[in-house]
């Protein structure tokens, strides 16, 4: 079995002769990024939701969205749940990505690699640039089985490309949602392809785990006076956190704030996967310190609905979804200014 840590040379090979037979062929001229379409791996047998970028002439690449939650990644982006430039973007996106960039945007390892392949580049949008993008981390090098997969990914896409030039009309079935994909077919030590029609792949929902009696317990105990009306949300935050030998990851923040008059009652930053155990428990640990719980939450988004609604419930605290939050999305724009990798550690 090849090492996943690192492509192999012939990997590399592989996945940069696909990225420069996808460019020639610059299926953007013709196709948009609403324009889907599926590629199966042939390892790991995982559907890879393909959305070919640059027909607005800004971005040119390849992305490939992985299962359920990167097909919701996609469709949440062209829903417009985030506004033009929006960081949040880079927090949904579970992909593979082959994109053309400016050579400024190219890092050491990947001149490298391009050095020892004997490759050149020149000009804007010139340089492939392979990329691996999972929600909370920063964007990091492609695994061997990830440049495999995405080599075949980018060899599927300019045949599914060349095939809707001339049949627009391809990727749409008569039974609604369901997608096109392109399913390996193995025979002897070749693969081949074949069109399939799927439904489409449902992410796996974050169960959050039971509100602990002892909290609701501790809050009923702790005589709190209730008093005003309070925002609340929890989002990731664009200052990357380095460990060493670890991938660098984006902190996830809970916020509350006193809706009438702005102020941060109180901020928690954890790694995303430490974030549920352990935000309730803080939560309650501050309502005992300031002896004050709200009459109302307001939140916007249904994971924290869901999260904290059962607290609300169990401690009479209404709880109600809004469209926005201003003043706390005020705030959060404010504490980006001082909010640093060193103050964050």
């Amino acid at each position: 079995m090849k090492n996943d840590k690192q492509p192999s040379h012939q990997d590399l090979k592989a996945l940069y002769s696909a990225a420069k037979e996808f460019k020639k062929a610059a299926p953007w001229d013709w196709m948009h990024d609403s324009d889907i379409f599926g590629v199966k791996d042939p390892i790991s047998g995982e559907t890879g939701y393909c959305c070919i970028m640059g027909a607005a002439g800004e971005h040119y690449a390849l992305g490939v969205y992985s299962g359920g939650e990167g097909l919701a990644g996609i469709l949440r982006m062209h829903a417009g749940e985030f506004v033009p430039h929006d960081e949040q973007v880079l927090f949904v996106q579970k992909c593979l990505m082959a994109s053309f960039e400016d050579k400024k945007y190219v890092q050491k390892e990947d001149l490298q690699h391009i050095k020892v392949l004997g490759l050149r580049f020149k000009g804007a949008n010139a340089w492939p640039l392979f990329r691996n993008y999972e929600p909370g981390f920063v964007p990091w090098y492609l695994t061997g089985k990830e440049a495999r997969f995405l080599t075949h990914a980018l060899q599927q896409a300019i045949e599914v490309s060349l095939r809707f030039k001339k049949d627009p009309g391809m990727l749409i079935h008569s039974l609604s949602g369901k997608f096109f994909v392109r399913a390996p077919v193995k025979q002897d030590e070749s693969i081949l392809w074949k069109d399939e029609w799927h439904d489409p792949l449902v992410p796996e929902s974050e169960d959050f785990p039971p509100v602990d009696k002892t909290l609701l317990t501790r809050m009923k105990k702790a005589g709190l006076r209730k008093s005003g009306i309070w925002e609340v949300d929890s989002f990731y935050v664009p200052a990357p956190v380095h460990e060493k030998g670890k991938r660098p990851y984006y902190p996830y923040m809970s916020l509350i704030v006193d809706h009438n008059s702005g102020m941060i009652l109180n901020f928690q930053l954890e790694e995303r996967k430490e974030f549920t155990p352990k935000f309730l428990e803080k939560f309650v640990t501050f309502f005992e310190r300031i002896k004050i719980a709200p009459q109302a939450f307001l939140v916007k988004r249904d994971e924290v609905y869901d999260f904290l609604e059962p607290l609300a419930t169990g401690s009479g605290i209404e709880i109600e979804m809004v469209e926005s939050l201003p003043v706390l999305e005020e705030a959060q724009r404010s504490m980006k200014g001082f909010i640093s990798v060193k103050e964050i550690r």
